[in-house]
């Protein structure tokens, strides 16, 4: 992850016309973004699939596993490859993952992404987290009316100090 991220994702909302949020938590498209962003980093669980991640250490998966690592979260790779990053076994898909899993954070792209969140609804995951950039709102409904919190276009490496965590 670089450490223009952050300015980034300000030109992708000012910019695109994507989905941002205001100083209350809700984003333009009306959804209390806010307090689901709290409760996944801080209460949902601690075991993290993030899909995309890879070995390749320029994409930004592999940063933001490295920040939610060091935040406390165990992170398991979920890549076609299966390689193991950061030191935990890789699965090439979601359903490979023979322990619970809390929280699906995805890196794909968003024509993608929907299938990625009902695959996470299928294994019982709690949360779905779509990374910048991110925004499926047929993805967000359904994952929501399973039960899961979800949020999308945000990214947990901004906003875990933005909670004011660091490393536990």
């Amino acid at each position: 992850m670089n450490a223009d991220h952050g300015q980034d994702r300000a030109q992708d909302t000012a910019g695109t016309g994507t989905t941002g949020t205001d100083t209350t938590g809700t984003d333009t498209a009306g959804r209390d973004t806010g307090a689901a962003v709290e409760r996944i980093l801080t209460a949902t669980g601690d075991t993290w699939a993030v899909v995309g991640l890879s070995n390749n250490t320029s994409r930004a998966a592999y940063g933001v596993a490295r920040v939610l690592k060091d935040f406390g979260k165990r992170v398991v790779p979920v890549h076609p490859k299966a390689e193991t990053v950061h030191g935990e076994r890789g699965y090439a898909s979601l359903d490979q993952i023979p322990f619970p899993v809390d929280v699906v954070d995805v890196f794909v792209n968003a024509d993608l992404a929907g299938q990625v969140a009902d695959e996470a609804v299928a294994i019982g995951a709690k949360a779905v987290w779509f990374q910048l950039g991110v925004v499926d709102d047929g993805a967000y409904a359904r994952t929501r009316a399973a039960g899961l919190d979800m949020v999308m276009d945000r990214c947990p490496a901004i906003e875990i100090p933005a909670l004011g965590g660091g490393a536990r």
